[in-house]
């Protein structure tokens, strides 16, 4: 794999450098952004594309088992995201909103964060922001690009003051506060390890009683990590989608993993990725080996756009992405531009619910 600050590049030596972005456009009305979930997880709407026949289907989620089958490998990502978001002052009494993003261990410093400011200009190197109460102290020890910087705690412990009054980083166009509930349903049920900024969403429509009724009629989980960074809500400005620069996530696909996915494929299933960070796993994974399944971690800039060969996805479980993201040209090299754009227009038309907090999509 790449190691953090490495090159980024497109994983489609002919994909196209004009009129893609434009032809994954759409109108939004704003109304139809979903700022709360709905009231149970599998009460979400599931619109089914096939990708053979370019049929689609309107579902619900809880009724997602109709188009898996026994022996399919159902794949979850298993990050758990950290309430990141804190507000610092400077000693002039200016406020300072910080997003912890993950450790600086490039640094060699257990110290030393990556972060994103807010507003940057109010962060330069060598500034020193503290919380009212003085529990915390960080200097900023260098500036990058859209806000980031590096910073090392010279008082107190980071963690601990994080849980106590760190905020879940919710999306930008959730345009409200975080409360109480946002708590739980801006986590997975499975979310376990640590790391991420933001959710892995499509993971958000499943319950425990609709991933137990899976199992029990012979679905596997397999758990992967991918920790979501910022770089998932940033927009593709370039003209050429190739030469948008993606940032580096780590991931770690464990070899129970990677035993039973190969399980799965030996005995005809088929491999589900739940979500567009699963699937960055799973292709990052095969990278690492060589085309195949096996264990691999360790950092990565995967970014696929079509045209792409996928190795190691033969499902796509996602939500509703916005434009000219990252996220959106990922579904379209799985599923198809006209496929997406199709179903897009049905979704908007249809009163879908998008982003975060909406409805799901299925490719199969």
């Amino acid at each position: 794999m790449r190691a953090p600050g490495g090159p980024a590049r497109a994983d489609a030596a002919d994909a196209p450098a004009t009129g893609l972005l434009h032809l994954l456009d759409y109108e939004l009305p704003p109304e139809r952004i979903a700022q709360r979930p709905a009231e149970r997880r599998e009460d979400s709407r599931l619109l089914v594309v096939d990708r053979a026949s370019g049929a689609l289907t309107d579902a619900r989620f809880a009724e997602l088992g109709r188009w898996l089958r026994p022996g399919d490998a159902l794949v979850v990502n298993e990050t758990r995201v950290r309430p990141a978001r804190l507000v610092l002052e400077r000693p002039t009494g200016g406020r300072v909103e910080l997003l912890f993003v993950r450790p600086a261990a490039e640094s060699g410093a257990s110290a030393d964060w990556r972060v994103l400011a807010k507003p940057a200009k109010h962060a330069a190197p060598g500034a020193r922001l503290t919380t009212p109460d003085g529990a915390l102290e960080l200097e900023v020890l260098a500036a990058g690009h859209h806000g980031a910087r590096v910073v090392r705690v010279t008082r107190g412990a980071l963690e601990e003051v994080l849980r106590e009054r760190g905020e879940l980083p919710l999306p930008p166009y959730i345009q409200r506060a975080p409360d109480a509930a946002d708590a739980d349903r801006y986590q997975t049920v499975y979310a376990r390890v640590d790391g991420a900024v933001a959710a892995p969403t499509a993971g958000l429509h499943f319950s425990k009683a609709l991933l137990g009724a899976l199992e029990a009629a012979g679905v596997r989980r397999v758990p992967v990590t991918l920790h979501v960074g910022p770089g998932t809500f940033r927009p593709v400005t370039a003209t050429d989608p190739r030469r948008h620069e993606m940032e580096e996530e780590w991931f770690e696909v464990g070899e129970g993993a990677a035993r039973t996915m190969r399980d799965a494929r030996a005995a005809g299933g088929r491999i589900v990725a739940v979500g567009t960070t699963s699937v960055r796993a799973l292709e990052s994974m095969a990278d690492a080996q060589g085309g195949t399944i096996g264990a691999a971690s360790g950092w990565t800039r995967k970014y696929i756009l079509p045209p792409y060969r996928f190795r190691a996805v033969d499902a796509l479980v996602t939500n509703f992405h916005l434009p000219r993201t990252t996220l959106l040209l990922l579904v379209a090299a799985f599923a198809g531009v006209e496929p997406v754009r199709t179903a897009y227009a049905h979704a908007v038309r249809e009163r879908y619910r998008f982003y975060s907090y909406g409805d799901a999509m299925l490719v199969v």
